[in-house]
């Protein structure tokens, strides 16, 4: 792709070269001013600036998160020696940090062996060593539970275990649990994905496990011996593809004494906006059975989205961190920043694939019933550089609120409010000098936010990346609209009406976005103010 670009800009070069021999003084400056000729390396135009990447090959789940001693911990499904997903997978994938912003990549933690190859998990603290794997004079026991998954011979199908690994150095490397798996069947294909939380009410382990079309329910007093407890799923919530990396937790409902239970689970394809996505479930939990809430399944089976995320790049989203949760009960999650319709094609070739920001999930309820919201952790301020702050803008037409001179729209968080919403489209539009643009924003008339790709810039290498535009109805009945929207080079995430709608996107422009507008065809109306957050990192 860099050979084919090079030499494109050589011809620009010499055409360019033949024009100004062939015109006149004034022409020849003229055609001079128009014709920006720019080359970009791989790494400066799409390696993000404060997304996590890996220095190097692919990159697809989250597996493993956990905090302990001071550090986030990220491990994620890694193939070392190919930029596309392959046979021997990793939890490769290994990732620290202190405030889940700022990353530092770790040696490869857990590599495949003769049960398969390494394929998505989950890990936790083992504060009271009921594994009995810990060593009295070292940490604290961190006890990997991960699927091992081995390709049969003459077919595609994949025989998948559940395995068990621990580590006594605050998960730095890896030990196989001697008698692996701890978990088999052998009736179902898709038998994955294993993730384990400590239910407190009970005081035992609970795994979530993906079967195919449905989350298999597990119990265990030492993460080694596991009894089935019960099944969820099936006919229920979307199955447009196989159910994949579930996730069950507690959470308190905001501004209540109550607690309700939560089961993320991914699918793929069958997302709202096509390709992969995460969908969650919102019930009760009594230590056997998840059971959903009366108003949220009626809502469900009136056909209500419940995802959280509407945009086309948040997969497996439904992983948190073991050991992580907030003062305020919240729990802490990321996902990965692709879509399986497309994710092997994009046009990194060195890396493939980024996470998103590190979110907070927590539960509210109101007339409508239950609904989660999610929005950037608080540590995200700490980076915050120069601002942009205006008031009272009038739109009419395509009226620029900010450009590249005065903040570095690659590495920006802009916060925003609208008031007396009127019968109108507002859109957002961020745009180069090569006229690649993303447009995105609210239809009120429509009632429902957008994120349009179609002309962002490289789109030719999947015909699903572009193909149609992103849509997600709204939930709030807020007269006023309020958002935060994440800028990172080639992404976009979204969080509308304090976290209501989430949205995710990713884009790939052939030179960077240098301003931001704001479009209104129909009507005046008032942008009541505007935020704009340069970030800074090292």
């Amino acid at each position: 792709m860099k050979t084919v670009r090079k030499a494109n800009l050589v011809l620009m070069f010499l055409v360019l070269t033949f024009i100004i021999g062939c015109k006149g003084k004034s022409e020849t400056n003229q055609n001079v001013d128009e014709l920006i000729i720019e080359n970009y390396s791989e790494e400066d135009l799409y390696r993000p600036n404060f997304h996590f990447t890996p220095k190097k090959a692919w990159m697809n789940d989250p597996n493993g998160m956990f905090y302990y001693n001071g550090y986030y911990h990220l491990y994620f499904q890694y193939h070392p020696d190919s930029n596309v997903w392959g046979g021997p997978m990793h939890w490769g994938g290994h990732a620290i940090s202190t405030d889940m912003i700022s990353w530092t990549e770790q040696p490869i933690a857990i590599y495949p062996d003769e049960l398969g190859t390494i394929f998505s998990g989950s890990a936790v603290v083992d504060i009271s060593n009921s594994s009995g794997l810990g060593e009295v004079s070292k940490a604290i026991p961190i006890v990997a539970i991960y699927t091992s998954s081995k390709k049969l011979e003459g077919n595609d199908n994949w025989k998948q275990t559940q395995s068990v690994a621990f580590s006594n150095d605050e998960g730095k490397t890896f030990t196989k649990y001697e008698n692996n798996p701890v978990i088999d069947n052998d009736k179902i294909k898709d038998f994955r994905d294993p993730k384990v939380t400590w239910d407190d009410d009970r005081n035992k382990w609970i795994m979530s496990l993906a079967a195919g079309d449905k989350i298999m329910f597990y119990e265990s007093k030492n993460l080694k011996d596991w009894n089935l407890l019960s099944e969820f799923g099936q006919g229920i919530g979307g199955h447009g593809g196989v159910w994949e990396c579930p996730d069950l937790f507690k959470l308190p409902v905001i501004g209540t004494n109550e607690s309700k239970w939560v089961l993320f689970v991914s699918i793929n394809p069958g997302g709202p906006n096509g390709g992969s996505a995460t969908q969650y479930f919102i019930g009760d939990f009594d230590g056997t059975t998840f059971t959903m809430d009366k108003q949220f399944e009626t809502a469900l089976n009136e056909k209500h989205d419940y995802w959280i995320d509407f945009g086309r790049d948040n997969y497996a989203g439904g992983v948190t961190w073991s050991n992580a949760t907030r003062k305020n009960g919240s729990k802490l999650m990321l996902g990965w920043m692709s879509n399986w319709d497309y994710a092997q094609k994009v046009p990194t070739e060195t890396w493939r694939s980024a996470m998103t920001i590190a979110r907070e999930v927590q539960l509210q309820k109101n007339e409508n019933g239950y609904r989660l919201i999610s929005n950037p952790v608080k540590e995200l301020a700490n980076y915050r550089g120069r601002k942009y702050k205006k008031e009272n803008i009038v739109i009419k037409d395509d009226t620029k609120i900010i450009d590249a001179e005065s903040i570095d729209l690659a590495k920006t968080e802009i916060q925003f409010n609208i008031s007396n919403l009127q019968e109108t489209k507002y859109t957002f539009k961020l745009s180069n000098h090569n006229g690649e643009e993303l447009l995105f924003g609210y239809d009120n008339i429509k009632k429902e936010f957008f994120i349009n790709r179609k002309n962002s810039g490289n789109t030719s290498f999947s015909e699903k990346f572009a193909n149609k535009i992103t849509l997600a109805g709204r939930t709030s009945t807020n007269d006023n609209l309020s958002g935060t929207i994440l800028l990172d080079k080639t992404s976009i995430e979204l969080f509308y009406d304090n976290g209501e709608t989430v949205m995710t996107e990713i884009f790939f422009p052939n030179t960077p976005y240098t301003k931001l507008s704001i479009e209104s065809k129909n009507q005046e109306f008032i942008l009541d103010n505007i935020e704009v957050h340069e970030l800074n990192f090292n």
